[in-house]
């Protein structure tokens, strides 16, 4: 069973900022980037968070997270947002009842 939660993302400055915000906002958690011809994916396992404080520290400007939802092609998992954060998800379900 997949188990991988991200964003995928258009290649720009911003698909990198959300690239280093994720290994830097999942501490201890393996982040995978497939790189691909027109997009990224970054990717963790069950879940993903990338906060806006940490995409403005790597751009070295303001950032709203509405931006981020711009360049957003799809995603895996689900989603919350927030002003100061976007989260990827699975929701576990339990298939014994």
């Amino acid at each position: 069973m997949n188990n991988l939660v991200g964003p995928v993302l258009r290649w720009g400055e911003i698909a990198d900022a959300v690239s280093i915000a994720a290994r830097e906002d999942n501490p201890g958690k393996r982040i995978t980037i497939d790189e691909h011809a027109s997009y990224i994916r970054v990717q963790a396992e069950d879940e993903c968070i990338v906060r806006r404080e940490t995409i403005e520290k790597a751009l070295g400007r303001p950032f709203q997270m509405q931006e981020l939802e711009l360049c957003m092609s799809s995603f895996a998992g689900q989603i919350e947002t927030s002003t100061s954060f976007m989260r990827f998800y699975l929701q576990k379900r339990n298939l014994s009842s």
